[in-house]
């Protein structure tokens, strides 16, 4: 633990491991209305990526988390922070920052990140017990980490893939706000998966029958699995298939295989692996983290190749488990205009970022001027071509 640093009447503490709260006291201020509603910054999440030694200092992730304590020493806030010397899994780019930064003179690592390492995933990023004080503490432990940054001689921080509502709350203490743009699955009530296709235009319907079709084509089956289901064959087997995938986006997979045993012990009832089966022998999985309202796609690979058998698994099957268990969303990670048109629709993303730099903060405030206007523009354009009938236009032909 740091030195505290203080905040008008309040203490905020700097954690370099979780190990040093208890994890009542995190999780109380992480998940204070619905439990699990968003399970990436519940402790055991957060967590599980320290034990693992996924998200530490030696992979450059060297965890910086903010406490903060009222007058009688209770928690009342929290905020995931670390300390970053690299950009890596992220998912909110800010390469181009650092070449511009540097190329200028100025140093731009090290940065802070309050963020979920490796978990392109909307949600609060700054936590605080419900109650009267909660927008001021949400404002003090921001406040905190300019203070944090300044100590250490970091060049900005980064609150990333936070909530429109905070995004904006911190602009008003000098973050600035930036947007990015996913694709989510809304579920308007449907009793099944026929339910949904019935609102595609028909072009659309056939083509997701016949995708999911070709994909389950070579005798493929499909398995949910979760809870106490999850063995340890199927951990070692998903474990091949996120290095595989991993190795080839990345270059080198972010998290452990003792990562997936950690989440498995704590939080196994939150976790539903899609597997996909030729001959009794799994092929492709997906693993899916389950919320109070949503199902995350997090991680997807696969050891053998089928036409739509990646977005069978990954995007149809997150749609029935939804509609199944009636809940409202399917958010299945970043990227990814082909979810399109199996009617995942364009939302918005928020980001908030503290430059110290005056002047290369003014410019990077003035490109986020002209980047949230693109990104607008591209969300709006892209919600017309949705393939649901008040959408029906003609489209070029897809690929897998």
């Amino acid at each position: 633990m740091s030195e505290p640093i203080t905040e008008k009447t309040h203490i905020v503490s700097v954690l370099s491991s979780l190990d040093d709260i208890d994890r009542g006291d995190w999780d109380t201020c992480a998940q204070p209305e619905a439990p699990g509603s968003n399970p990436f910054v519940s402790y055991d999440f957060l967590h599980a990526l320290e034990k693992s030694k996924s998200a530490i200092a030696e992979t450059g992730w060297y965890p910086q988390h903010l406490v903060l304590q009222d007058d009688a020493g209770d928690v009342s806030g929290v905020a995931p922070c670390y300390l970053k010397s690299h950009s890596q899994g992220e998912y909110v780019f800010d390469y181009g920052w650092a070449d511009a930064f540097e190329r200028a003179g100025g140093r731009y690592y090290p940065k802070l990140q309050i963020a979920v390492p490796f978990t392109p995933v909307t949600g609060p990023r700054l936590l605080t017990k419900p109650g009267d004080a909660a927008d001021e503490n949400r404002m003090v432990l921001a406040s905190a980490a300019a203070e944090r940054a300044k100590n250490l001689g970091a060049s900005s921080i980064h609150v990333t893939f936070t909530s429109e509502a905070e995004a904006n709350a911190l602009a008003e203490l000098g973050y600035l706000h930036r947007t990015d743009q996913q694709f989510h699955f809304e579920n308007n009530g449907y009793a099944s998966f026929d339910d949904f296709l019935a609102e595609l235009a028909s072009r659309k319907r056939k083509q997701l029958r016949k995708e999911r079709a070709q994909a389950l084509a070579n005798d493929i089956t499909i398995e949910w699995v979760s809870g106490s289901d999850i063995t340890e064959a199927h951990l070692e087997r998903f474990y091949l298939f996120y290095m595989d995938t991993g190795s080839r986006k990345w270059g080198t997979p972010y998290l452990t295989r003792r990562f997936f045993d950690e989440i498995a012990e704590t939080m196994a009832d939150k976790m539903v692996f899609i597997f996909a089966k030729r001959a009794g022998k799994i092929v492709a999985g997906a693993l899916n983290i389950v919320g109070a309202d949503t199902i995350f796609g997090r991680y997807w690979g696969c050891m053998e190749d089928h036409p739509f058998l990646h977005f069978e698994v990954c995007y149809y099957q997150a749609i029935d488990y939804a509609i199944e268990h009636k809940l409202q969303y399917v958010e299945a990670g970043a990227q990814g205009g082909h979810k399109l048109l199996r009617g995942y629709l364009p939302v918005t993303t928020h980001s908030a970022h503290f430059i110290v730099n005056p002047s290369f903060r003014k410019a990077v405030a003035d490109y986020l001027v002209h980047e949230r206007r693109q990104v607008a523009y591209e969300n709006e354009r892209l919600a017309e071509r949705a393939p649901f009938k008040k959408c029906d236009v003609p489209q070029s032909g897809d690929e897998e």
